[in-house]
């Protein structure tokens, strides 16, 4: 999903009622110049719905009207996605127009709730979900046809280190990945010293690329800004994320290569971790062994980002990667701020910053933050571990919060009580009642391994 805005708060807003509202998907962010040159640059693929919010002018013909422009040139995309239109101005006739030009719905700014942001959403998902359906039988078609093609055909002597073909290639990758690979500037070297292989990921602030390291012989993970580095607002995000972690030298966190500053642009490169994170493997399934090993090595990450004299802020399942042998390494320090000091975002600018599913009550209520808060967020991270899903839930991302500062804490089913205790202690609301320290934590998670192992060593006998 794609919003389109100038006005950043009313982003953040619509940000944040998206995660609560559609949580599997990934959500990016543009100013209306950025969005101008996406309209040139890319063709629509890597972009299922789009939130378009701009001027619609007065009627169909006003020249002021952007936002009926931006519509015709969708329009004309090969593979253009369902757009809804949030006009900052306009009427019946404007709305009557945009319609007519492809929206699957037109919403004023000013009569916007979260209730009819959440039907028009669920009826823009219906369009797309019909719009794959088609493109996947198209898809199954041809592979019928090339299957076809290909038993009829000789078969080529296989050359050993020959490059796969590129069906192969698709197979291969996840399905976001191969979308990506449809889009991305293969081969372009945008950032010197590196070769861009395919988009791999995307926030409101950034993308990230798979990109070939020239320095170092092998792939990397590079982020890069989406906006022009403004000097006068002191340190960049990219580069607090940088000097945050270049001081946390553990396995537990992934490690950080480079950052430079391009045409303006940061960039950020890191280790490529290809195996994924803990948001799919929970999608999967996970047994209770499972679950605890990787409460423990989390522990263990966040004792060394707290003993580096940090608080992540941001810890969820998209953002603790696996390596090849399974264990954990953690992601993404954008939000990470000294132990000592500092309020969160929200009460210094006025916007959440966060995910509003994993927030501690306190940062929730914009309060000063310590070790204690990414504690609450691994305890909403251990409910959904065992349950498969996540403990607070609503309409809107305030639902979410006002549960995570005022509702009982989540009562596990009968058949893991054994782990309630240990979820009180993560996600009591008054902070004094967390565990003190992620040793803590690590000592109850292996108490908690050796009795899950007795237990199957004893059903076993």
């Amino acid at each position: 999903m794609l919003i389109v805005d100038d006005d950043f708060q009313y982003k953040e807003w619509l940000r944040h009622h998206l995660d609560v509202i559609c949580p599997q998907a990934s959500v990016s962010m543009l100013d209306l110049s950025e969005f101008e040159r996406w309209c040139t640059s890319v063709s629509g693929r890597d972009c299922d719905l789009l939130l378009l919010g701009c001027r619609f002018g007065a009627s169909p013909e006003d020249p002021q009207s952007q936002g009926l422009s931006l519509l015709r040139r969708l329009r004309d995309q090969p593979a253009a996605p369902a757009v809804i239109a949030f006009a900052e101005d306009g009427n019946e006739l404007t709305a009557v127009r945009a319609l007519q030009l492809g929206a699957v719905d037109y919403l004023p700014k000013r009569l916007l709730t979260p209730e009819r942001l959440n039907t028009a959403i669920r009826v823009a998902l219906h369009r797309v979900e019909r719009r794959v359906a088609r493109r996947l039988a198209s898809l199954a078609h041809l592979a019928r046809d090339r299957a076809n093609a290909a038993k009829a055909a000789p078969q080529a002597p296989e050359v050993p280190g020959a490059p796969p073909p590129p069906a192969a290639v698709a197979e291969a990758l996840p399905a976001h990945s191969v979308m990506a690979l449809l889009t991305a500037p293969n081969g372009e070297e945008f950032i010197p010293g590196y070769t861009l292989r395919l988009k791999i990921g995307e926030s409101e602030k950034a993308v990230v690329y798979l990109a070939m390291s020239a320095a170092r012989g092998h792939n990397v993970a590079l982020k890069v800004a989406k906006t022009l580095r403004d000097d006068a607002a002191g340190r960049q995000f990219l580069e607090r994320e940088y000097t945050s972690v270049l001081t946390l030298k553990s396995p537990l966190v992934a490690e950080i290569y480079d950052y430079g500053v391009h045409a303006g642009f940061e960039y950020l490169a890191m280790e490529y971790l290809p195996r994924g994170d803990l948001k799919a493997r929970i999608q999967r399934g996970l047994n209770e062994e499972e679950a605890l090993r990787y409460l423990e090595q989390i522990a263990s990450a966040l004792q060394v980002v707290h003993q580096g004299g940090l608080v992540h802020r941001d810890l969820k399942p998209p953002n603790v990667m696996l390596r090849e042998n399974d264990s954990v390494a953690l992601i993404d320090f954008g939000l990470a701020r000294p132990l000592e000091g500092g309020t969160s975002s929200v009460a210094q600018t006025g916007v959440l910053l966060g995910s509003p599913y994993y927030m501690s009550p306190e940062q929730a209520l914009g309060e000063q933050l310590d070790a204690r808060s990414d504690f609450y967020s691994l305890g909403i991270i251990v409910y959904e571990m065992l349950t498969g899903q996540k403990p607070y839930t609503g309409g809107t991302a305030l639902d979410v919060l006002q549960q995570h500062v005022s509702s009982p804490p989540p009562q596990l089913p009968a058949d893991l009580a054994r782990y309630q205790p240990l979820l009180a202690r993560l996600l009591a609301k008054n902070r004094g009642e967390r565990f003190e320290s992620a040793a803590e934590i690590i000592a109850v998670a292996a108490e908690l391994t050796a009795g899950a192992t007795s237990e199957t060593q004893s059903s076993a006998a």
